[in-house]
């Protein structure tokens, strides 16, 4: 069974960073594109970084030039890299992706949910 599996959540201050990855498990043929979203209370959820299918690279307005979203094919796990965070970040982020299984086919996918919380 495919699964996203998300880590690197947590409590940061102001400033700092963390590195959010989601990792794919389980049997598949393809991964088209990974998308990051983050929904905080009360907010709607909003489109954070996505990979697309030939390398290329789309961000959210509010995150350009603070995150970078990147992918390391070995182990079919991308990252996002996110710096100079603000409280504002704070939300629930998650992964997203269509994902090819000779099972099911082509099928959407969606990680459990990491806790970003950006304090003092």
């Amino acid at each position: 069974q495919v699964r996203l599996v998300e880590s690197g959540g947590g409590l940061v201050q102001p400033g700092g960073s963390l590195r959010l990855s989601c990792a794919v498990s389980g049997r598949f043929d393809s991964v088209r594109s990974m998308t990051w979203y983050r929904q905080a209370p009360g907010k709607q959820r909003e489109l954070v970084a996505r990979y697309g299918s030939d390398d290329e690279t789309t961000y959210g307005a509010s995150v350009k030039g603070r995150f970078t979203i990147s992918k390391y094919s070995h182990k079919s796990t991308w990252y996002l890299q996110m710096n100079n965070l603000r409280p504002e970040d704070t939300a629930v982020y998650m992964c997203n992706a269509p994902i090819l299984t000779s099972d099911n086919g082509w099928d959407v996918y969606w990680g459990q949910g990491t806790q970003v919380t950006v304090s003092s």
